[in-house]
């Protein structure tokens, strides 16, 4: 009778029979050296997700500075080819020339004379995938805007972000910014709270908000895209406060 040698599983033995067979000493020290390259690899996995989380922080920042002054395109190519930008309850926007457009509803290219646009980005906490490949990233930041002939606005709000590697580098692949709260620059939070605006008839957005709430007096929290560091239990279904007008609550 003939036999066929299996050559993965033959190849496989062959490996093992220097391990099997070497002393107590060598095999030590093979498997010294496989540890250690298993650190390496390791080590190296954790250095270039440290890399990827300082990229979508930078990549966060970069965007804030662009957007603050009103550089519509340089914030818009920032964004991956199906990228979205959702601003509290003026709809979604959807790929980097509809969110150039929408941008312009913040004011002119550059802003000009009289124009106030700052969102600061504070507490980042960035996640990203195992793989590399995506991460979500959470911020909060006091809102500053002004408009010729108009009074100041004061503003605090939450970002939850996702972010995709698009040909090797990290872009944006949805920009959600959640206000919470928005003032008369004099008038202060005891006296005025002003509401967000609805979607544009002008520049209607390409879906609606993809959530309802209001801004405070309400108290919408909104869910966070990382689990409890010490549980390890997710807060994407927090309990939201009853409200008379939108009449969310759980």
């Amino acid at each position: 009778m003939q036999y066929r040698s299996h050559l993965p599983f033959a190849g496989a033995i062959a490996a093992l029979l220097p391990l099997l067979f070497a002393s107590p000493a060598l095999s030590a020290q093979a498997a010294a050296t496989a540890s250690t390259a298993q650190r390496l690899a390791a080590y190296s996995e954790r250095v270039a997700r440290l890399e990827d989380t300082d990229a979508v922080e930078n990549l966060q920042a970069m965007f804030g500075f662009y957007f603050d002054k009103g550089l519509w395109g340089e914030a818009a190519s920032l964004f991956a080819r199906s990228g979205s930008f959702e601003y509290g309850q003026s709809g979604v926007y959807i790929g980097p020339e509809r969110i150039r457009r929408a941008m312009l509803l913040f004011g002119p290219e550059g802003l000009g004379r009289g124009y106030l646009n700052n969102h600061m980005m504070l507490q980042p906490v960035i996640s990203v995938a195992a793989d590399g490949r995506t991460a979500k990233g959470r911020f909060q930041g006091p809102v500053q805007l002004a408009e010729p002939g108009q009074n100041g606005i004061w503003g605090v709000g939450i970002y939850e972000n996702e972010y995709v590697k698009e040909g090797g580098t990290w872009k944006i692949a949805k920009l959600h910014f959640y206000p919470t709260a928005f003032t008369d620059y004099d008038r202060g939070w005891a006296r005025s709270l002003l509401p967000m605006k609805g979607p544009s008839a002008l520049f209607p957005p390409d879906r609606p908000p993809t959530v309802l709430y209001r801004t405070m007096p309400g108290n919408y929290i909104p869910p966070f895209s990382y689990p409890h560091p010490v549980t390890g239990q997710p807060l994407d279904r927090l309990p939201q406060a009853a409200d008379s007008v939108t009449g969310a609550s759980r």
